[in-house]
C-alpha cells in the first residue's frame, strides 16, 4: 500500500489497488513464468496498477508538475568538496555530521518519520520509486531494475540522488532549518 499511496491520492484508492493487485497475482498466478522473483513480479503489478489508477484518479496535471527535474546540477553541493589544489583534493571539506544525542532521539520520533514520509512525497516519482523498493523493502538493484523497467545504471543514478536528497533534507531538519529538496540538495 505504502508503494501504490505515492502515485494515487488518497489512502482508500491505494488499499483498493493493493486488493486488486492481490486478485490479479491469485488469478495470473499460472502464467507466472519464474523469470523474476515473486516478490519482484509482485511489485510490478502493483506498480503497473498503481500508476494506472493514478492517471485514472487524477485527470488534470497541476502546473507545478510539469516543470523540468532539477536533475542536472550536482546531488551534493561542490563546497562540501576539497578543491584540486588541496591536500586530499575531492574529498569531504564538510562531511554529514553523526546524528547522536538529541539528534538521534529526535531521529527516531514519530515525528521524524512522518518528516521522512514527507519528504519522500517531494522526490520526483522514479527516485522515490527506487527509494522505496530498495531501502524500504530490501529489493536487490536487479530486482527494482525488473520492477521499474530501468537499467542498473539509471537505477543506481536515481536511487544514489534520491538518498542524497533524504540525507540532506534530514540534516536541514534536525537542525531546525526548512526541507529543500531541490537539485543542489
Amino acid at each position: 500500500m505504502r508503494v501504490a499511496l505515492h502515485h494515487v491520492p488518497s489512502q482508500a484508492v491505494a488499499e483498493e489497488v493493493a486488493q486488486e493487485t492481490w486478485l490479479a497475482v491469485i488469478e495470473g498466478i499460472d502464467r507466472f513464468e519464474g523469470r523474476s522473483s515473486v516478490k519482484t513480479w509482485l511489485f510490478r503489478i502493483l506498480l503497473n496498477r498503481a500508476h494506472t489508477r493514478g492517471e485514472r484518479e487524477q485527470r488534470t496535471t497541476p502546473l507545478s508538475s510539469l516543470a523540468a527535474d532539477d536533475d542536472h546540477g550536482p546531488v551534493v553541493p561542490p563546497e562540501r568538496f576539497r578543491g584540486s589544489d588541496a591536500l586530499w583534493a575531492g574529498h569531504w571539506a564538510a562531511p554529514p555530521r553523526r546524528w547522536e544525542g538529541e539528534a538521534e532521539a529526535r531521529l527516531l520520533a514519530k515525528e521524524t518519520l512522518a518528516h521522512v514520509d514527507d519528504v519522500l512525497a517531494l522526490l520526483p516519482p522514479t527516485q522515490r520509486d527506487v527509494l522505496v523498493l530498495r531501502d524500504v523493502y530490501g529489493l536487490s538493484g536487479a530486482e527494482a531494475c525488473e520492477a521499474l523497467g530501468l537499467n542498473e545504471a539509471n537505477q543506481r543514478v536515481l536511487l544514489h540522488r534520491a538518498r542524497a536528497r533524504v540525507r540532506a533534507a534530514l540534516e536541514q531538519y534536525l537542525d531546525g532549518g526548512n526541507v529543500a529538496i531541490g537539485g543542489s540538495a
